[in-house]
């Protein structure tokens, strides 16, 4: 994965410094692209908010890759459901988990919201993080069909609980990443949807502690983001 980032950044004329620093202003706090080109030629740096827009869109899913390298174990309960995530002026959805500790379990963005997106949710989280003990999730019938589909094929089946104040811890969680896409006013495209959301999850997952990275635990989450680069320090 380091190399699939060398590759990425061989390709653009910045310092490395500049564009991290560029992209994670942009997937870590409510600011559109118009907002980060500002900040920056307020530090005498000019960057046209287009570029940074690219440079979120290849940078940010090459990182959110190598931090599942060193991510955190997740627990066996989880809390799953979707919210909308509006691309080309059309609601799509971001399929998300969290464990009962509230550490992000996986997320996965679909152009429809039924059983077989549900069941891509579930089968990308589940070999990516062990299949959970218990699922926990909304009445939504397209989910427990996708849960069913799963538990039919598996000697231990998964519990499932579709009680829907129990599943507060996640639609809570959902507020992180919705309070950073607000000011974007939609995504163009659903290829750029997936890349920035990936970075915003990535951002997020940090800041819950999630990073298992050999001398990182003492650094800000702002370090250790420049970390999963090999760069510690920003502008």
């Amino acid at each position: 994965m380091i190399d699939a980032l060398h590759k990425v950044i061989k390709r653009m004329h910045y310092p490395l410094e500049v564009m991290l620093t560029c992209v994670r202003w942009y997937a870590a706090y409510p600011l559109s692209l118009r907002h980060v080109e500002e900040i920056m030629a307020e530090r005498g740096i000019f960057v046209d908010h287009s570029t940074v827009s690219r440079w979120a869109i290849r940078l940010l899913p090459v990182l959110e890759k190598i931090f599942r390298e060193y991510k955190r174990p997740v627990g066996g309960s989880w809390r799953m459901d979707e919210t909308y995530i509006k691309v080309k002026g059309v609601w799509k959805y971001l399929y998300r988990a969290v464990d009962k500790e509230g550490k992000t379990i996986d997320f996965l963005l679909t152009a429809k919201r039924d059983k077989a997106a549900a069941k891509r949710f579930f089968d990308k989280a589940m070999e990516a993080n062990g299949t959970p003990e218990k699922v926990t999730m909304d009445k939504s019938g397209a989910n427990k069909a996708a849960i069913d589909e799963i538990n039919a094929d598996m000697e231990i089946p998964m519990a499932v609980r579709q009680v829907k104040y129990l599943n507060n811890m996640v639609e809570q969680d959902h507020r992180a990443v919705k309070r950073v896409t607000k000011p974007m006013f939609g995504f163009k495209s659903f290829q750029s949807a997936k890349s920035i959301l990936a970075g915003i999850e990535l951002i997020h997952m940090i800041r819950k502690g999630q990073l298992m990275m050999e001398g990182t635990d003492d650094l800000s989450f702002a370090d250790q983001f420049y970390a999963l680069a090999g760069k510690i320090r920003p502008v």
